[in-house]
């Protein structure tokens, strides 16, 4: 059974940065039942520009996560124009004043949703693609003792220096159109936006890709006919909700907070739950080297790394079937075995 969506009260809340984001919002859905025992519960954020509507191409009957066994809560992430938002909150935090978001923020806060709303202790798995893998993270980081598997798949535990600048690339490419003025434009800056688009579709599939011209499977026959299409898809993103989850994503770091203060090998060893973390080889966000100085760290875990040109879109859901094999390959492990504490890399 799915829920329509709906919106839990946080009330005025102290953000990390000593800020106060007042009426706050999370939006979120949930599918299947919720077990008396409380144990079937699986949690999935949002990706950067996903919401619990794209995070449907990530389960369904039949699958690894199957809301006919599990309670699956999807739950956006703040800024994506569903939860609180630049776009949807009022004055004065709506538009460019709203404040700096962290995932330790949104994980606090979905903390509270889950206890708060449904009595949850333990949550069977949480994971997710990108920035929503990044959650993942942080939720086995921040709640140890809640969180008995994660599986983030092209994510990682902390934002590195190479993905902080590519991020200040689309920021610079967006925020020079001068209809975007500092945040307070009257009508969408497009030319920003479609900017945006263009400099993202470069870092989201490998060169592998377009070398291939793999862009043809999606039905674009040039590298401009997918251009075009990225400008277009960002055309639908309010500019400033794009900024504040491009913040959320820059500083991203399970050690960021009064848990670990910046220590982050410390907060690496602090995660309990069974974990299974999936790169792609080709991804360059988030490239299987980073993931593999974090698994070296944590207790129980393991790399998996999937060989494909697809860089980071490889997990968009429909992008490539086998990788939807391998990932719920993965998960029905987490959800339905034990998993040994020896690390390990597997290739395909």
């Amino acid at each position: 059974m799915k829920t329509p969506l709906q919106h839990f009260q946080l009330g005025d809340i102290e953000l990390l940065s000593g800020k106060v984001l007042p009426d706050a919002v999370l939006a979120f859905t949930t599918y299947g039942e919720l077990s008396s025992d409380k144990d079937n519960v699986v949690l999935l954020p949002t990706f950067y520009t996903g919401s619990h509507i794209r995070n449907e191409g990530f389960f369904g009957a039949g699958r690894a996560i199957d809301p006919a066994r599990h309670f699956v809560i999807s739950v956006n992430m703040f800024g994506n124009g569903f939860s609180s938002s630049p776009s949807n909150a009022a004055v004065p935090v709506n538009g460019p004043n709203f404040p700096d978001i962290s995932l330790y923020d949104n994980i606090f806060c979905q903390h509270r949703l889950l206890t708060e709303k449904f009595g949850i202790e333990r949550i069977r798995l949480v994971s997710g693609w990108s920035m929503a893998g990044c959650q993942a993270f942080h939720w086995a980081a921040q709640y140890p003792e809640m969180v008995e598997a994660i599986l983030p798949f092209c994510a990682s535990a902390r934002t590195s220096p190479h993905n902080f600048v590519f991020l200040e690339g689309v920021k610079a490419a967006l925020t020079a159109d001068q209809n975007f003025q500092g945040g307070h434009y009257d009508s969408p800056p497009e030319t920003g936006l479609k900017a945006f688009g263009r400099v993202y579709a470069g870092w989201a599939f490998s060169q592998s890709f377009y070398r291939e011209r793999l862009y043809r499977t999606l039905g674009f026959e040039t590298v401009e006919d997918l251009l075009q299409d990225w400008e277009e898809d960002h055309l639908n993103w309010d500019a400033n909700n794009l900024l504040v989850k491009l913040r959320t994503w820059q500083t991203a770091d399970i050690s960021a907070n009064p848990l670990y203060a910046g220590d982050f090998q410390l907060a690496l060893s602090a995660i309990r739950a069974k974990t299974i973390v999936i790169a792609c080889s080709s991804d360059l966000y988030f490239p299987p080297e980073d993931n593999e100085i974090e698994i070296r760290n944590m207790q129980n875990a393991e790399l998996r790394i999937y060989d494909s040109p697809w860089g980071h879109c490889v997990a968009s859901p429909g992008n490539d079937q086998e990788f939807t094999r391998f990932l719920d390959s993965a998960i029905s492990e987490l959800l339905e075995k034990e998993i040994g504490r020896a690390s390990c890399r597997e290739r395909v």
